[in-house]
């Protein structure tokens, strides 16, 4: 981690060496994500991010620019790989349910956060990034929900009087509020968020899916 003196000598010598940037670039965004999760895009200033890396506001600009672009930053490192993963999983024929849960859920296990984040900056009235998930993410992420579950209905492994659309809606309400609810769950419903207590949330969560959506 680079310290303020750190900074300021790297700053006299030019750019950081790719390593170090890379180590900072990745502590800023995990305390964006954590910070803007928790508290909200509008209540966390730069300021109080650097604070938490360490390093000076400044280098949080020559990274990411303003705050809006560190928070599309941060959601674009989590959900664009999501996406691609998702464009092959629809291409696949030997793909089911389980496999689609599994994929949702592992978003948990690299950004814990995020799933707060979106919630607050996307789903929420006046969300930061609304309108770019709307635009850039959402076509490709449970946008293509429907169109995989009426392949699987055409394979004769969905019941033909399940809604596309609706069945889709009710997999990322399986998927992603357990993960939403974590701080209440967990104490209100003695619910484990351990590997293994989310390996068991994501079976039942399938077993429930293919009980349902079944013929």
């Amino acid at each position: 981690m680079a310290d303020g003196a750190e900074y300021t000598s790297l700053r006299r010598r030019g750019r950081p060496d790719s390593a170090a940037a890379g180590d900072v670039r990745e502590q800023i965004l995990n305390t964006a994500e954590r910070l803007f999760a928790v508290q909200g895009f509008a209540a966390t200033a730069i300021r109080e991010i650097s604070r938490h890396v360490n390093v000076n506001p400044a280098m949080v600009h020559y990274y990411f620019g303003t705050k809006t672009q560190l928070l599309q930053a941060v959601v674009d490192r989590a959900l664009e790989p999501l996406a691609v993963r998702m464009a092959v999983l629809q291409q696949s024929d030997k793909s089911g349910l389980p496999d689609l849960v599994d994929l949702l859920f592992s978003i948990s296990t690299h950004h814990p956060h995020l799933l707060q984040l979106i919630t607050r900056e996307v789903f929420l009235p006046g969300g930061h990034m609304q309108q770019r998930f709307l635009e850039h993410f959402a076509p490709r992420l449970g946008g293509r929900l429907p169109g995989m579950l009426l392949k699987q209905q055409e394979a004769g492994r969905v019941a033909t009087d399940v809604d596309p659309k609706i069945a889709a809606l009710m997999i990322l309400s399986l998927c992603f509020f357990p993960l939403i609810a974590r701080p209440v769950a967990e104490k209100a419903l003695g619910v484990r968020y351990d590997d293994l207590g989310l390996k068991s949330i994501s079976e039942h969560v399938s077993h429930l899916l293919k009980r349902g959506l079944s013929k």
